[in-house]
């Protein structure tokens, strides 16, 4: 009689079906996309530099200055490029040249950070030092977790970073100023 009434096409089966359909395609998708995700996850886990943009070594375990028995004169809260020795040599002056260039490149930033030296093998010949008048020499009580090389230590004291004594200035500059960038408590 009323002819104007759209009837569905097909049964109600076949809309069932279709709907079953559309509903298994789409959890097959989001399953293969979670399934893949976790997949590369976890194979990319084990190649190098997954996760991480510096270049430095995370210091382990968690060591502070307090751990330390950090003593230097002035102001501690800043940023901290120390250089740990034993025996200073040609080497260790070397290292002392490199972070103070390092200093420098900071532009303006480089007031946020200071430079000091600890020798770990308890001689204190330290003349050369004179040659680098913004190298602040650290005493420490504690050197049993400590190696040398050249570390960042934050201004809340926490060592941060680990680079091996003859390690090149640039990526430790580029972590410097990555984490300046993003600090906020120095």
């Amino acid at each position: 009689m009323n002819d104007s009434i759209d009837k569905p096409e097909g049964t109600q089966a076949d809309v069932m079906r279709k709907n079953r359909t559309q509903i298994i395609v789409m959890l097959a998708v989001a399953m293969i996309s979670l399934g893949g995700s976790y997949l590369l996850f976890y194979f990319a886990q084990g190649t190098e530099g997954w996760g991480t943009t510096n270049n430095g070594a995370w210091v382990e375990p968690p060591t502070t200055t307090a751990d330390l028995g950090w003593e230097v004169e002035g102001d501690e809260r800043v940023w901290w490029l120390w250089t740990v020795g034993s025996s200073c040599d040609e080497s260790c002056e070397a290292t002392a040249k490199n972070l103070q260039a390092l200093h420098i490149l900071l532009n303006r930033e480089a007031d946020r950070v200071r430079r000091g030296y600890t020798d770990l093998s308890g001689v204190q010949d330290l003349s050369w030092m004179e040659n680098f008048p913004q190298l602040n020499q650290v005493v420490i009580g504690n050197a049993d977790p400590i190696n040398p090389g050249i570390y960042i230590i934050d201004p809340l004291g926490n060592l941060v970073f680990f680079y091996p004594p003859d390690s090149e200035p640039k990526p430790i500059l580029e972590d410097l100023k990555r984490l300046l960038k993003v600090s906020q408590i120095g």
